[in-house]
């Protein structure tokens, strides 16, 4: 099945707040278990870079789960940001997690190297998935670890179905389309090995975690 490609920003308010209220608690809690499983050896604080961070939640639970560490977000959607920063509020932890509009792969982040970069859900809405990995490297300390998590492209349309009605039953329809949408915009691990080759980052290692994700990892 080819890639078919969806926009790159979530930039209506109500499609952000849609997705911001989505139940994520399982792939995004998975996401934290799985880089805490593969990453073992992370320092006891540090400062880590999210890109494409939308609403916070990735990063909310990993200030959570690692509480000396500090989060700085990268977003370009502003909407996504606002709710973002109405999270922080929540969960009092505007003190530690930090969140700037920046548009890759030109945008800028406040440090020069980051402790550890991760990402979730954001390859697949780069029409040019290069960026995503040059930012990477471009943000990674010499040797410092990352982590993506990412949705992988099913065989066919009717894999797509079949996912989007077991993983999105119950919720707004706007979601199940962008979830599908998604799924159609996904790349194949196999796309993603040849990425990283391109960038100089065959070295991380990418598996297969679930039915439709993948992670890379590495230092």
């Amino acid at each position: 099945m080819l890639r078919i490609p969806e926009p790159e920003l979530m930039l209506d308010p109500d499609q952000a707040a849609a997705y911001a209220g989505a139940d994520f608690e399982v792939p995004h809690q998975r996401f934290i278990e799985l880089l805490s499983a593969r990453l073992p050896t992370l320092p006891r604080a540090g400062t880590a870079l999210d890109l494409g961070c939308g609403p916070a939640d990735i990063a909310c639970r990993f200030a959570r789960a690692y509480p000396a560490w500090h989060v700085h977000g990268l977003d370009a959607s502003p909407a996504m940001l606002a709710l973002g920063r109405k999270a922080l509020a929540a969960y009092e932890l505007a003190g530690r997690v930090s969140l700037y509009e920046s548009h890759l792969p030109d945008g800028a982040a406040p440090l020069e190297a980051y402790d550890l970069v991760f990402c979730n859900s954001l390859l697949h809405h780069l029409d040019d998935p290069l960026v995503l990995w040059q930012s990477v490297k471009r943000w990674s300390r010499q040797g410092g670890p990352v982590f993506v998590m990412d949705l992988s492209r099913p065989p066919t349309p009717a894999d797509v179905e079949r996912l989007v009605q077991q993983h999105s039953e119950g919720e707004p329809e706007v979601l199940r389309r962008d979830f599908g949408n998604s799924l159609f915009a996904a790349y194949r691990p196999e796309e993603v090995r040849l990425q990283l080759e391109q960038v100089g980052l065959g070295h991380l290692t990418l598996e297969v975690v679930s039915d439709r994700h993948f992670v890379v990892w590495g230092s």
